[in-house]
């Protein structure tokens, strides 16, 4: 069969375009303690209308684990690696990672790519362990962790005045929420490609007092103060995403961004306004984070701290629909650098894995140990395959409990007395997993 000279210059461009495609524009979106079913697509009681469309124009990564607090999550997405390997398993304020660890904007920036953080921070909360320290051109929001909203002070202590512009620290008036998000449009609007842009929102965490722009949006039927903040709080959340989603739209670039959203850890119900933060005249009462129907929420290792809604949007890159693999939040970094053609000339010691087959394909991921290490290393937690087995150190003693996360997703049915073999299995995986802590 011969080839009509004009065919094989269209098969000749299309294969170039192919192997010399421009490299993809990343939008990393966190949200903080946004608990399972604290979204309309889990069936919250909040509308969001920019999220249910990603979920249903995008791909739900429906086992996406993180960890279940804020600082170990971000150590993970930052490095590849599992927090506990830094010895990081609660929020800190202290420097977290070594000042020479290979991030994730490092090794952008070394692809080409502008970086830029517009959010919470919390992997060191003095200016001199910030984020342009670490790989970030730009950087802007609070060091510290969670912040009230509209004095964005974090809590009452030497870490207290936070908010900053590239670790200068700066007085901004405004509510949180758009604050960030204004700051997100700005700069995407005067960037080249390729860019990283990564956007830990400090909604929903606590304290939350929403403007009333967005309470009276909020659905009649949801009762009580507290209650119709945190409503008023996702869907300002959500009306951010969408922003952010515009600002690609009219940029055009859309086509050519990867976007991914996420929480730090599950939903929380403690008490709103804590008077560990200087007074910002926030609603008392307890969030009402929701996890429905996962066990369990913030600082547990049970699905519901741990388990996070994940959505992912490449229009024509990544394949839309639902998978139920497990995945980690330490999956990203090596995600990102295999999508970016990164190639580090020395062992990165990753506990994370390449996603790209599973966006692109749906192609099932071999089957392997998901670790997580719980505050203190009180509690810790090994998936492998539909198996989850979930550790308690009390005193020298130690509680041990055994799930099948397909069939018992509340993790109601504790399988540890009736399976005593397949403890002693995990048990021994968990152990090679939790080897490498600290180091």
């Amino acid at each position: 069969m011969r080839l009509h000279i004009g065919t094989i210059l269209i098969l000749a461009a299309l294969f170039y375009s192919q192997v010399h495609a421009a490299p993809p524009n990343i939008v990393f979106i966190m949200a903080d303690d946004l608990g399972w079913a604290d979204v309309a697509f889990h069936g919250g009681n909040a509308p969001t209308p920019h999220l249910d469309r990603l979920s249903k124009e995008g791909l739900e990564l429906a086992q996406h684990y993180v960890a279940p607090v804020c600082s170990p999550t971000r150590a993970g997405f930052m490095t590849g690696r599992c927090w506990s390997r830094f010895g990081i398993t609660t929020p800190t304020n202290e420097l977290a990672l070594p000042m020479d660890t290979v991030t994730l904007p490092r090794a952008l920036k070394s692809q080409g790519y502008s970086t830029f953080l517009a959010g919470k921070w919390h992997l060191g909360s003095l200016p001199k362990w910030g984020p342009n320290y670490f790989g970030f051109d730009y950087s802007y929001g609070s060091l510290a962790g969670g912040i009230s909203p509209w004095n964005h002070r974090y809590k009452k202590g030497p870490y207290s005045v936070t908010w900053h512009r590239n670790h200068e620290l700066i007085d901004e008036t405004g509510h949180v929420t758009d604050l960030l998000t204004n700051e997100t449009v700005r700069w995407i609007q005067k960037q080249k490609s390729p860019f990283f842009a990564y956007v830990p929102f400090t909604a929903v965490h606590l304290p939350i007092k929403e403007p009333e722009e967005w309470l009276g949006k909020v659905p009649e039927n949801i009762s009580g103060d507290v209650a119709r903040h945190y409503a008023a709080c996702v869907m300002h959340l959500d009306d951010s995403v969408g922003r952010i989603i515009q600002a690609l739209e009219e940029k055009g670039v859309r086509d050519n961004t990867l976007l991914v959203f996420t929480s730090d850890n599950g939903g929380s119900t403690v008490e709103n306004n804590d008077l560990k933060y200087p007074d910002d005249n926030c609603p008392n009462g307890r969030l009402t984070g929701n996890n429905n129907p996962l066990r369990g929420q913030k600082g547990d290792v049970y699905e519901g701290g741990t388990r996070v809604p994940t959505l992912v949007s490449w229009p024509g890159r990544v394949k839309p629909g639902r998978v139920e693999t497990p995945v980690q939040i330490t999956d990203w970094m090596p995600t990102l650098c295999s999508l970016t053609e990164y190639k580090s000339d020395r062992d990165l010691k990753w506990d994370g894995t390449d996603l790209t087959e599973l966006l692109t394909n749906h192609t099932p991921l071999p089957t392997r140990a998901i670790y997580t290490a719980g505050p203190r290393w009180r509690a810790s937690s090994l998936r492998y395959g539909d198996w989850k087995l979930v550790t308690h150190s009390e005193g020298e003693s130690r509680r041990i409990e055994l799930f099948n996360i397909p069939s018992d997703p509340e993790e109601a049915k504790n399988l540890a007395e009736t399976d005593p073999q397949r403890v002693q299995e995990m048990l021994a995986k968990l152990k090679r997993a939790a080897a490498s802590d600290r180091r």
